[in-house]
């Protein structure tokens, strides 16, 4: 067999994984130039990587403005880069929201308009809706990511919180032809879930924002409660005529991502087990599954022979209860660590293809049948970690933590378990 040590092999499928999904993809599916102008927009993690290369890409003019988080700017000449807070909006996100909007303003028939989105895309886009302030936006976006709710759950509030989500920013383009270009970070690749959505239909309601409210107990400052019992102005729906000119074309998926890993480890000789890129649920939980599934292949040579590799992606979520420093992938990858209980010969990467796990600077973590062992030896209590969401502390303290520093493209979580 010609793969490499454990370790070496975890993270050449990891980096063939976030290879197949940058943005070079997107000169494969750009629209013929327009008649008029041709204005840039977007945001996201990926957005100035994206721009960079539509920049080197296109075969004329162009002007425009992308929002990308902070540390994930990448250097253009036609096309501004702003960068702003993820995973909690700031005042900045406001600004370049704004410019967006400015951007678009103005165009006509013979215009086109080019969104390049990619998962961040929600948070950086920060322009509340009217009546709605900032901090109101920050202290909503913190209970939505500590209460474990899905992309989904969170997007429906945020969409009815903003000035530009939901297909608003689409309707701003109006008349121009929109073209969108995206990367997926979400289960099933919705674009009305991807960045919230701003240039598409989006299918949420109040109403199903106000249930997500009730779902997980949130008290939302007063504004907010008051704007979302008032419906003021819904967003458009599918079927609206308002956005007969936009069109949406995904250029990279977490599902391609995982074929390309599982492609580089039958290259190498290994037996694939793809579970798929639609995993959900509270991240220790999937773990036991995937530790399930582990043990089978370990026992029983089956549903495939060693020696294997479990892949899967998706998006796991976290309930919040302890005070440590988490994130899903290293919360998933500590709680495999105790399920599997030094299992022999079973290895593990658990990590976000964009290189941030949660809002730490790792991009996840690596796990082996020593670690309980190791930590033991250090004194670190691995159950009592996982209790106070502490993966990240616990795979620091092993010097295990994956740091790749920003990857420039997102196509959501990436686990890798390798039995030998």
């Amino acid at each position: 067999m010609s793969y490499l040590d454990p370790q070496s092999t975890l993270r050449r499928l990891f980096d063939a994984a976030v290879a197949s999904a940058m943005p070079q993809r997107l000169a494969d599916h750009l629209p013929p130039p327009p008649k008029g102008r041709v204005v840039v927009v977007g945001a996201g993690k990926a957005a100035a990587a994206m721009a960079r290369e539509l920049e080197r890409v296109w075969p004329g003019e162009m002007s425009g403005v992308v929002a990308t988080r902070y540390g994930h700017a990448a250097p253009t000449e036609r096309i501004t880069v702003l960068e702003a807070s993820h995973p909690i909006p700031d005042a900045a996100g406001c600004v370049a929201a704004e410019r967006i909007l400015r951007a678009v303003q103005g165009l006509s028939e013979d215009d086109l308009v080019i969104c390049l989105l990619s998962g961040g895309g929600s948070a950086l886009l920060t322009l509340p809706a009217s009546g709605v302030s900032l901090e109101d936006k920050q202290e909503v976006s913190r209970q939505l990511l500590a209460c474990g709710a899905g992309i989904d759950e969170m997007n429906a509030v945020r969409k009815h919180l903003s000035a530009i989500k939901g297909g608003r920013l689409a309707l701003a383009c109006a008349p121009a032809k929109l073209v969108t270009l995206a990367i997926s970070d979400v289960v099933g690749d919705d674009p009305a879930v991807i960045a919230s959505g701003p240039t598409v239909a989006d299918p949420s309601t109040y109403a199903d924002a106000r249930a997500v409210i009730a779902k997980y107990g949130l008290a939302l400052p007063p504004a907010l409660t008051a704007l979302l019992e008032a419906e003021p102005d819904e967003t458009p729906k599918p079927g609206d005529a308002r956005l007969a000119h936009a069109e949406y074309r995904l250029i990279a998926t977490p599902q391609l991502a995982l074929q390309a890993a599982a492609e580089e480890a039958k290259r190498m000789g290994l037996n694939v087990l793809l579970l798929g890129d639609s995993i959900e649920g509270e991240a220790r939980e999937a773990a036991k599954v995937h530790a399930g599934i582990a043990r089978q292949i370990a026992a029983h040579g089956a549903p495939v022979a060693r020696p294997a590799l479990i892949l899967s992606g998706g998006e796991t979520t976290v309930t919040l209860k302890g005070r440590g420093r988490g994130g899903r992938n290293s919360e998933f990858l500590l709680s495999l660590a105790i399920a599997l209980s030094g299992l022999p010969g079973v290895y593990a990467l658990a990590a976000d293809t964009d290189g941030i796990d949660g809002s730490e600077d790792n991009a996840g973590a690596l796990m082996a049948p020593d670690t309980l062992a190791r930590a033991a030896a250090l004194g670190v209590d691995a159950g009592a970690r996982l209790a106070d969401n502490d993966g990240y502390g616990f795979f620091a303290a092993l010097g295990d933590l994956l740091i790749t520093g920003p990857t420039h493209t997102n196509v959501n979580d990436f686990r890798a378990i390798l039995l030998l």
